[in-house]
């Protein structure tokens, strides 16, 4: 067929942000290409998600829907995708750059013998496709071939715009798909419930470092402000590393997650390449600090070389009284 593939990623009823993103990225792929899209929705109950997966434009929605995608296991869902790439003959299988495409594409790749271009942020040549990825915390920009037909690409959705929906409705089609066999089972998941805006999709971003000494402090600094903007909270990995009251996942950076919101707090933060990498696309970034020296503030649209702890009180209750 010479379609591209988007695997779909989705909550609630809905195509996650990045999946639009993903989608943007496609149409330019394929525009190039002269070739159509064809989505792919895939868990328990996606009936709704399906129906949104339609107004963007796909020559074909797909869905693998059952049981047996009701939990997110790497190996059950890479053996139903790789079969349905292979059966609508994709040449490009597309997803985000995000925990699920870094775990699920490399095995799609390897069952369908396909090269992999990982966090693709651009396209590039003029002859041929050529793809752009970062390289060394994003100091190197890579330039890519891809020899193998087809080829599995995840994109850095911070590098494209949301797909706006189409006028028209793509049909919708189910897909008897195998989990085939699998070493793992899935035991139990634990969801992080909060109110705030997701890390990846939030418009404002306020992130906090080592400056804020420990992990209670963090919150009383944190939280008003995050508040007052309504923002999510990130932040480095130093003080994830830190302080035990800060988990995981809210980890911005090469090793953490890859952020480009309107507006980027980063309070107490030293501006290390690691971190930089996770943040700099950001379209505002403002800096707090007590050093005026650190790496933070050559990044920064606006710094304050002031003490958190002092400063960041003081701009909450500015913003409340707006």
């Amino acid at each position: 067929m010479g379609n591209a593939l988007i695997i779909a990623e989705h909550s609630g009823g809905k195509l996650k942000k990045a999946t639009l993103s993903v989608i943007s990225f496609t149409r330019q792929l394929c525009g190039r290409r002269g070739i159509g899209y064809d989505l792919v929705v895939v868990g328990k109950g996606v009936a709704a998600a399906a129906a949104d997966a339609a107004r963007y434009g796909a020559a074909n929605v797909f869905t693998i829907d059952g049981d047996a995608w009701a939990n997110y296991l790497a190996q059950p869902y890479a053996n139903a995708l790789g079969d349905l790439a292979a059966e609508t003959e994709a040449d490009y299988i597309v997803t985000s750059a995000g925990t699920f495409g870094k775990d699920c594409l490399p095995r799609v790749a390897c069952q369908l013998v396909a090269g992999m271009v990982a966090d693709c942020i651009a396209l590039t040549g003029e002859d041929e496709i050529l793809f752009k990825r970062p390289m060394y915390a994003g100091n190197i920009i890579a330039t890519v071939r891809a020899h193998t037909d087809p080829v599995a690409i995840t994109v850095r959705t911070t590098e494209f715009d949301d797909a706006a929906p189409m006028d028209s409705v793509t049909p919708i089609t189910a897909v008897d798909a195998s989990p085939g066999t699998s070493d793992v089972r899935f035991v139990s998941l634990e969801l992080t419930q909060s109110e705030r805006p997701e890390l990846t999709d939030a418009e404002v971003v306020v992130s906090g470092g080592r400056g804020l000494k420990d992990g209670s402090r963090f919150y009383e600094v944190m939280e008003p402000l995050a508040d007052a903007l309504g923002a999510a909270i990130g932040a480095s990995r130093a003080a994830v590393d830190s302080w035990a009251e800060v988990p995981n996942d809210l980890q911005v950076g090469q090793t953490g997650k890859v952020v480009a919101p309107n507006l980027y707090f980063a309070v107490a933060i030293s501006g290390a390449i690691q971190h930089l990498a996770g943040m700099k696309n950001s379209k505002t970034i403002v800096a707090v600090n007590t050093n005026g020296d650190e790496p933070i503030f050559q990044v920064a649209d606006y710094g304050l070389v002031a003490d958190a702890f002092k400063a960041v009180p003081e701009l909450v209750e500015k913003l409340r009284a707006l």
